[in-house]
């Protein structure tokens, strides 16, 4: 089963959760309007709605950035990624 990568980014309002498809034009994508972090459970159920799940035995990998590349005087962005593959049997 192929591995790829399902990417979240947030700037403390909105949360994207999309699945990096290289080669194609759109992604499959998620998202919420809340400012939480979306909890495990519903980062699952977003890829699970797109037709993917969490490789077994991989976790999420958090890291932050700005705004504005090399400056740390604006906001903050938090940026985490997790392999997955497709679901089994799923049309995506």
């Amino acid at each position: 089963m192929k591995t790829l990568t399902a990417q979240m980014s947030g700037d403390g309002g909105q949360w994207r959760l999309y699945v990096v498809l290289y080669g194609e034009s759109e992604w499959p994508t998620a998202r919420w309007d809340a400012s939480p972090v979306p909890t495990g459970a519903q980062r699952r159920e977003a890829l699970a709605s797109l037709g993917y799940e969490v490789v077994p035995g991989a976790e999420w990998a958090w890291i932050e950035d700005s705004q504005k590349p090399d400056d740390d005087s604006t906001p903050v962005v938090l940026i985490a990624a997790v392999d997955v593959h497709e679901l089994e049997g799923a049309a995506v």
